[in-house]
């Protein structure tokens, strides 16, 4: 098995198997759309600026075609991204598991700790995804809004999210999301993209949007405590910024399943379950103290006093101050 990364010999193949590729990131189809050669020369170039990483699986012409697949990683993020494999008819266990573990080796050496994948549960790559390290940690079903939400809106006072609400949104954040997703995905950034609702100085409600020229798509954080949950849904998506015609995709958690009935009743239709999976590059571990320092610990020391330890190994004395 012979894996190189991509180059302007290999654009005849991903146009010819442009339509039987496998998304597996969700948020790139649904806002960028299903275009892969646009760019991807250009990427490949560029690599290590943009962290968009093509590489493809030479397979002998007897085995059949090769292999093509993608990762996106940028710069000082913890995870990455499987972003696609083309085409599907070329996935088996040992051509998608050894890409994977290319893949993996490449945005390790980045400093990413975990590649990220999603796919249907029902899918083949559920299974291969599986075999190759992944793990779920969480499950989702993407609904789609093409036109004006139905029902009756109440006017609620959206605002866009500031730096300063960057404390409610991540209190917000860790008492909603189960600590086995919060040990892969970190919590809000210091710049929030998204609408916020609150009431009596706290977050109710954070509203992530990410914008594309294909779609929007909206990852709600909802307190159980809201009221009015369809009525004030349908405000924000009446009124949401810059929507123009794009359809809006909300992006329902298994933690925020109770949201779906409003959903539905706004008109929303819901797509397949997806398993969101997980492959940890680095495992965390607690680091050891190797001594203890009493006068640190007891109390706070002079100015003036040294603090000397004096460790031997093999008859070499080291000094620590």
């Amino acid at each position: 098995m012979s894996i190189r990364p991509f180059d302007w010999r290999d654009l005849p193949t991903l146009y010819r198997y442009r339509k039987q590729c496998l998304f597996l990131d969700s948020t790139q189809l649904l806002t960028q759309g299903s275009r892969l050669v646009p760019g991807v020369i250009l990427f490949s170039y560029f690599s290590r600026a943009t962290g968009v990483f093509t590489f493809q699986v030479a397979n002998d012409v007897k085995k059949g075609p090769a292999l093509l697949g993608q990762v996106i990683h940028p710069a000082s993020c913890d995870s990455a991204r499987l972003s696609y494999v083309t085409p599907a008819s070329a996935l088996d266990s040992d051509n998608f598991t050894g890409l994977v573990e290319h893949l993996t080796i490449h945005v390790g050496e980045r400093g990413a700790t975990h590649l990220l994948a999603e796919t249907n549960e029902q899918d083949d790559a559920f299974e291969l995804l599986r075999k190759a390290g992944f793990a779920t940690y969480a499950r989702q079903r993407i609904w789609q809004l093409s036109d004006q939400p139905k029902g009756q809106d109440e006017p609620t006072m959206w605002e866009t999210a500031k730096s300063s609400d960057i404390i409610r949104v991540r209190s917000l954040y860790s008492n909603l999301v189960p600590g086995l997703v919060q040990g892969v995905e970190a919590p809000p950034a210091n710049e929030l993209r998204g609408m916020i609702y609150q009431q009596d100085d706290e977050a109710l409600a954070y509203m992530e949007v990410k914008y594309g020229p294909r779609g929007i798509l909206i990852q709600p954080l909802i307190h159980p405590d809201m009221n009015c949950v369809p009525a004030r849904l349908a405000h924000l998506l009446i009124n949401l910024p810059y929507r123009r015609s794009r359809p809006v995709y909300i992006n329902i958690r298994s933690y925020h399943s109770w949201l779906e009935p409003a959903l539905e009743d706004l008109g929303a239709e819901a797509g397949p379950r997806q398993a969101v999976m997980v492959r940890h590059l680095a495992v965390p571990a607690k680091a050891e103290r190797m001594f203890a320092l009493p006068g640190l610990e007891r109390g706070q020391p002079e100015v003036s006093a040294p603090i000397t330890r004096r460790i031997s190994h093999n008859h070499e004395t080291t000094r620590n101050y």
